[in-house]
């Protein structure tokens, strides 16, 4: 008697971890929480979407104004005008034209694939994924050890939980973690509350600090004579402001996940897929408005910490250290003001970690997948997730939850990302024509290529740790497309209407394809063909055949659709075209079309291809050609395991 057993438990846990789509992007191709774009009415209002990229923006404040202290010491305000000057003359409207370039989310990642092609662009976009893999996870883990930072220097909890700050920053990243295993559901309202909650808290102790300042006039006098005497004059100080402010470089992370969450925003009525105006309004509407924001707090900030904590306390073990506006907090309004900043600052920048998460979980899949330099599992949300946060375990373990020290890192991933946005939109104003813009973002992206290679220069941690990221995601890839090298990657089949004649006409007898590299495609080379293949194979001459020609496109391409044409040349030869990334690729997807479309087995032919089999085996991977006929039998063994069904590969 059969029984019907439950699946194992190992089944259960699989079915599980390749569940596949996060709960905020369901629906579609892309696996990420903002892969798929909202319909246009049921998207959210622009600025309850900019909470959703303030967690990660808005959170520096938490620790900027510490590492602006340490960078220029009494010309922190200065060095920070520096910074907010090149935020809103620079990265917002480079940003602002990313978003109206690329509205669906992609970024500018996107607009420098589209510029190249072939087995470069694809080299170039994994260079890139390196560096925005350093900045989101490194925003992950500097985040979770400042948010560590705030609760381990709280006056209540300083002695219970000294010495323990790697434990707490490595459980925040598990907890993050374990937030996206679960599903990460009502992001955007969850940032409203806390965004709104964080600013309105800092803009008491920005009050307060200025309050202070004001009363105690000794302190602006202390402050400008101690400045007059390190530098001399104005002029000095402008240029000393210039040479530390890539050190601030960190004021300016959130743009890109800006223009990652573009899919939320609600557009306008009249929007289309093609051209949604009303989001792109509406976004550019979100960057600068959070820019404003931030750039206001940036220099309060940065002023009235200066003005009013010693610097001592700005090093590392200093009451200030990592928490310059908590330690105001507490001095001046007290500990149970205090420690309500401090909670409300933990649970931002633990969910500035949520937002990196999410906007790793949105880049990776985008990509790796569709170039084939990842494993089928890289589509899936959950197996992701651990891997993401097992590599911020190991990022934090390297740093020792060190917030100074993975600075340098951070701001390395943040300017490569905004140098490439800006290229890109240079790039993208000269092929519209417009001299003004194109030179307008040359200077722009000038600045930013200065300030990354002084950053690299500085702090070559940065840089170290991206090109980790950089050899770690090419060497996975390289190995995943070598995986997958044999997998059938044609996405579908579609014959023209002579095309589906010539299969037609085969049906009612034995089909029999001739596989022919294009040459001169004269008569003769039709002919000799067909009596190579007779002679080779030892067909009789009343065989009839049907060849197929495969034009290699972009070898470097994984997956795409396939279309066939049917053509009569010479007024006998019946000749199907293809255009494909590889040849055996095409052909296994053709020859399996036909036998699920007519019911009967395909045969195809082929001459031995001369030459080294390793050396063959090189030209198929990388340019879609080599040693056709195993290959394409190989194809076709992986896709079809039954032998009996299995179209037939000849070889002569």
């Amino acid at each position: 008697m059969a029984t019907t057993e439950r699946p194992p438990s190992t089944s259960r846990l699989r079915t599980w971890m390749l569940e596949g789509l996060s709960d905020m992007g369901k629906g579609g191709g892309h696996t990420g929480p903002h892969a798929e774009p909202e319909p246009p009415h049921q998207g959210q209002r622009w600025w309850r979407v900019m909470c959703l990229t303030g967690v990660d923006y808005f959170s520096t404040l938490g620790y900027q104004p510490g590492i602006a202290a340490l960078a220029a010491g009494l010309l922190s305000p200065v060095a920070t005008v520096v910074l907010v000057v090149v935020t809103l003359a620079g990265a917002l409207p480079v940003y602002r034209r990313v978003a109206e370039e690329s509205p669906h989310g992609e970024g500018s990642i996107a607009m420098l694939e589209r510029l190249l092609s072939f087995w470069q662009g694809k080299l170039f976009v994994l260079t890139l994924l390196g560096f925005a893999a350093t900045d989101f996870l490194i925003t992950i883990t500097l985040s979770a050890a400042d948010a560590s930072t705030h609760l381990v220097e709280n006056p209540h909890l300083s002695e219970a939980l000294h010495g323990k700050q790697m434990l707490i920053t490595l459980f925040l990243v598990a907890l993050l973690g374990a937030v996206f295993l679960k599903g990460f559901l009502e992001a955007i309202g969850v940032a409203v509350a806390l965004v709104g909650v964080y600013l309105a808290l800092n803009l008491v102790v920005v009050i307060t600090g200025l309050w202070h300042v004001v009363t105690a006039g000794h302190v602006i006098t202390d402050w400008s004579s101690a400045l007059t005497t390190q530098h001399g004059n104005v002029f000095a100080m402008i240029g000393v402001a210039l040479i530390v402010f890539p050190k601030l470089a960190l004021g300016l992370s959130g743009f890109e996940t800006g223009v990652a969450v573009m899919p939320h925003v609600k557009g306008g009525p009249d929007d289309t897929e093609q051209r949604p105006v009303g989001r792109i309004r509406d976004t550019k509407k979100l960057l600068t408005t959070a820019a404003l924001i931030m750039s206001c707090f940036l220099i309060a900030t940065s002023f009235i910490t200066t003005l009013l904590i010693p610097e001592k306390e700005f090093e590392e073990g200093g009451d200030a250290n990592g928490r310059a506006l908590a330690y105001l907090a507490h001095a001046y309004l007290g500990n149970a003001f205090g420690t309500v900043y401090d909670v409300s600052t933990i649970a931002i920048l633990w969910f500035a970690g949520a937002s990196a998460m999410a906007g790793l979980l949105n880049l990776m899949p985008r990509y790796l997948p569709r170039y084939g330099m990842a494993p089928h599992w890289a589509r899936a949300v959950r197996p992701m997730v651990i891997v993401f946060t097992l590599v911020a375990f190991l990022v934090t373990w390297i740093f020792d939850a060190d917030v100074d020290q993975q600075g340098g890192a951070y701001a390395t991933g943040v300017l490569v990302l905004i140098s490439s946005a800006a290229i890109a939109v240079t790039i993208a104003a000269r092929k519209a024509g417009q001299r003004g813009w194109t030179l307008t973002f040359a200077v722009i992206s000038a600045v930013f290529l200065y300030t990354t290679v002084v950053n690299v220069i500085e702090r070559p941690d940065g840089v170290k740790i991206g090109a980790c990221f950089i050899a770690g995601i090419m060497l996975v890839s390289l190995l995943s497309r070598l995986a997958r090298a044999f997998e059938l990657r044609v996405t579908s089949v579609s014959l023209d209407p002579l095309a589906e004649r010539f299969i037609r006409d085969m049906a009612s007898r034995k089909m029999r394809f001739i596989a022919n590299e294009p040459d001169r495609r004269d008569k003769a080379e039709y002919r000799d063909k067909i009596e190579q293949i007779r002679a080779d194979n030892d067909l009789p001459e009343q065989e009839d055949f049907v060849f197929v020609e495969v034009t290699v496109t972009d070898p470097s391409e994984f997956e795409a659709g396939l279309t066939v044409r049917g053509e009569v040349l010479h007024d006998r030869y019946r000749v199907l075209t293809l255009e494909s990334a590889s040849i055996p690729n095409a052909l296994a997807a053709l020859l399996l079309h036909i036998r699920d479309a007519t019911g009967r087995t395909p045969h195809i032919y082929f001459e031995w291809t001369e030459g080294n089999p390793f050396a063959n085996f090189l030209r198929f991977f990388l340019f879609g050609q080599g040693e056709v006929a195993p290959v394409t039998r190989e194809v076709l063994r992986e896709a079809e395991p039954d032998r009996e069904r299995r179209p037939r590969v000849h070889a002569g």
